[in-house]
């Protein structure tokens, strides 16, 4: 049978051109004439910047000069420029400034709140208009020039406008990720150092860091030796002086560690001292890392990038992780803008009959963005069974480990863009059961003794975020923990308070609280 054609055409709404950025000034410009339309290009550093002002054309108006960055300085420049926009006829005008770290943002806020438009420039654009026309050659007034050439063109970019929450994830997420990488450091020194003097303990034994009592006992005991002279039963004291919980077994397998360790080096006693300062360190950036993570989810619940805990595989800091760096959902238009501006793409040269359409990831990109992208990918691979099921089946096909690694990242971008952009919780074909996302946050809450009555703020910032259909489904883990905590007790604990009034909001009926008889027999 023959198909119908549809009637009418597709066509695309956008005049196609040659200009590929998204700054474009033609239509600005045609409306004042090129003469009238001014370009201020600035060059910043550290505490002081150049800037000049030229006319769409490129015709020099006010030559470089330069601003301290200070209020004063700053107040003399827009006198100098409002003075040469009524001197040249400026109708129209527009801010370009390179950007420079966080040198730039001074002088860009400046000129924000004296009401002028102000556009970035990328350094890489600055560079690609500098070398043409002065090759090997970069001075600060060349650099104004690419930079005022990269705006004519298009190339100076509007940013949005941040918004306050997300940049506080942004800040703290990036501080969080920081305090972890110094961490490791310190547990790298730390095991150098102790296995001087204890030789083969840290590597004997696994979870050093989760157990207080091993460290302890390594403070205590600066020698295999000394360790055996206590004995089981001085161990144990001991133990028990510090308030420890230990298990007999545990005692018992550092006590068959002692009996077969190496001699201690001679500098014993040095060595000791050196792990015990860098211990305190640790534990001082894991105490902060800890109250850096409650902040990150109680900021995490005001925003819809929470409903990702529905996702197995995503906990509270990687769906921070993500809310800090792709900031708010609505600056994407789908799920390949984040793969743009995240470089998740390969690389192409093609020039007459050559064609490597598979290179290797492009260099121009949100390095942090992808980092944490691949990141998530990390974990998915470890922790989520649909995607090591791919991962083997793509290695059995021969595909490189790196291309399993992207293509799962870029994969995961769809599913984070539909949960977030969407207001859905995680739902896939592959019918996996979806995590809850208010229990998995009461988890996390817990594990870092957070207070009872941030948990319940929290939760009930999360309960917002969560599509009403789902609140049933959500209250059935909750329900369970509830009954746990009346199960022993008459009173009430914190958190079967804060339980009682979360199920309260979700819609959920008071549930009855067991009888003496139900309390007598558990």
């Amino acid at each position: 049978m023959a198909r119908r054609k549809k009637s009418g055409s597709r066509t695309s709404k956008y005049q196609v051109t040659l200009h590929k950025p998204k700054g474009m000034l033609s239509e600005r410009v045609q409306k004042v004439a090129p003469q009238h339309f001014g370009i201020v290009s600035i060059d910043c550093a550290k505490g002081c910047s150049d800037w000049m002002l030229v006319d769409f054309y490129g015709n020099v108006k006010v030559p470089a000069e330069k601003v301290v960055h200070t209020r004063t300085g700053f107040d003399l420049m827009l006198v100098q420029l409002r003075e040469a926009i009524d001197k040249h006829s400026i109708r129209d005008l527009v801010i370009a400034i390179e950007r420079t770290g966080n040198y730039h943002l001074p002088i860009k806020r400046a000129l924000q709140h004296a009401g002028f438009e102000v556009r970035i420039v990328h350094p890489f654009a600055t560079k690609q208009f500098r070398q043409p026309a002065d090759p090997d050659v970069k001075t600060d007034d060349n650099d104004l020039a690419a930079i005022a050439r990269s705006a004519i063109n298009g190339f100076g970019l509007s940013e949005p406008q941040r918004d306050e929450l997300y940049e506080q994830l942004h800040l703290l997420v990036r501080h969080r990720r920081d305090l972890v990488r110094k961490r490791a450091a310190l547990q790298c020194q730390i095991r150098e150092h102790l296995d001087a003097v204890l030789p083969g303990f840290a590597s004997q034994f696994e979870g050093l860091w989760q157990s207080q009592i091993l460290l302890k006992l390594a403070a205590r005991y600066r020698s295999a030796k000394a360790m055996l002279s206590a004995g089981e039963k001085g161990l144990c004291a001991y133990l028990r002086e510090e308030s420890l919980r230990f298990h007999q077994s545990t005692v018992a397998s550092v006590l068959v560690w002692a009996a077969n360790a190496a001699a201690t080096c001679e500098s014993a006693d040095t060595h000791h001292r050196i792990w015990q300062a860098l211990e305190e360190d640790r534990v001082a950036k894991t105490l902060k890392i800890q109250a850096l993570e409650r902040d990150l989810a109680g900021l995490l619940a005001r925003t819809p990038y929470v409903l990702l805990l529905s996702h197995p595989g995503i906990n509270v800091v990687s769906a921070a992780e993500l809310a800090g760096e792709m900031g708010p959902i609505t600056n994407y238009a789908n799920a390949k803008a984040i793969n743009g501006r995240a470089g998740l793409y390969p690389s192409r040269y093609q020039s007459n009959q050559t064609d490597r359409k598979h290179g290797k990831m492009v260099r121009c990109c949100n390095r942090a963005l992808r980092a944490t992208l691949l990141m998530v990918a990390d974990n998915l691979l470890k922790c989520n069974d649909y995607y090591r099921a791919l991962a083997k089946t793509w290695k059995a096909a021969g595909k490189d480990p790196r291309h399993t690694h992207v293509r799962i990242a870029a994969r995961e971008t769809r599913m984070v863009f539909q949960i977030v952009a969407g207001g859905k919780v995680f739902k896939h074909p592959s019918q996996l059961q979806r995590d809850y996302v208010l229990d998995k946050l009461l988890d996390f809450l817990r594990e870092r003794d957070t207070n009872p009555e941030i948990i319940l703020q929290n939760l009930n910032a999360t309960r917002q975020q969560i599509p009403a259909s789902e609140y049933a489904a959500e209250a059935t883990p909750l329900q369970t923990r509830y009954g746990k905590t009346r199960r022993r007790r008459g009173e009430p604990q914190p958190i079967a308070e804060v339980l009682l009034a979360v199920l309260a909001r979700l819609g959920v009926g008071t549930l009855q609280s067991p009888t003496s008889e139900d309390q007598g027999s558990s």
